[in-house]
């Protein structure tokens, strides 16, 4: 009898065992990939879904940010034009102060201390809802952010852009500009 190693049958044998294993290695391969690209797959999804709760999340707060600086500016500026209609009252109040000057009659002392009155207590209010007047001096230095140019003038004894008159007073509302200074203007060169 032949000896069963040199068998070629046994070797046909072998080697269709051998190709049968590795199809069915194939095959359970092919089997995994669906499933991992499947969770590749969801893997992405994920990360994408990730990603837009983020800018979801973001944009939300950013949203809540805008609307409290929103509700701040609404609160501090919101009487804007109310403090802007209220402001030439101020000024003809304070031009008939200025028309009486030292001569007080005494016929219209009481009137013009109820001017005064009504002056400071129009100045308390401004004060309580963060109106604030610009009071430049003769001599200041013209500073545009704050001040409103009526006129030029060649002054002696002053140097260009000194104010040299004061036409109305400016105001801010807290740290914005409601109306600038109103001033005259030195235009006499550097000499």
């Amino acid at each position: 009898m032949a000896d069963p190693k040199e068998d070629p049958f046994l070797d046909d044998v072998d080697a269709l065992e051998a190709a049968l294993a590795e199809e069915e290695a194939a095959a359970e391969e092919e089997a995994l990939d669906p499933d991992i690209s499947e969770i590749d797959a969801l893997k992405a999804e994920r990360d994408e879904l990730k990603d837009r709760l983020l800018r979801v999340l973001a944009e939300s707060e950013n949203v809540r940010k805008r609307a409290e600086r929103d509700r701040r500016e609404g609160e501090q500026y919101g009487g804007s034009r109310l403090a802007r209609d209220l402001l030439p009252v101020y000024d003809n109040l304070h031009r008939a102060l200025e028309a009486v000057g030292d001569e007080k009659p005494d016929a219209a002392a009481s009137v013009i201390e109820g001017v005064e009155l009504t002056l400071r207590e129009l100045l308390n209010v401004f004060s309580k809802h963060g109106l604030t007047a610009i009071k430049p001096e003769v001599g200041d230095t013209f500073d545009p952010q704050l001040h409103q140019a009526m006129f030029e003038a060649p002054v002696p004894e002053t140097k260009a852009g000194d104010i040299i008159q004061v036409m109305a007073e400016g105001f801010m509302l807290h740290d914005r500009l409601l109306r600038p200074a109103q001033v005259g203007v030195s235009s006499t060169p550097a000499g």
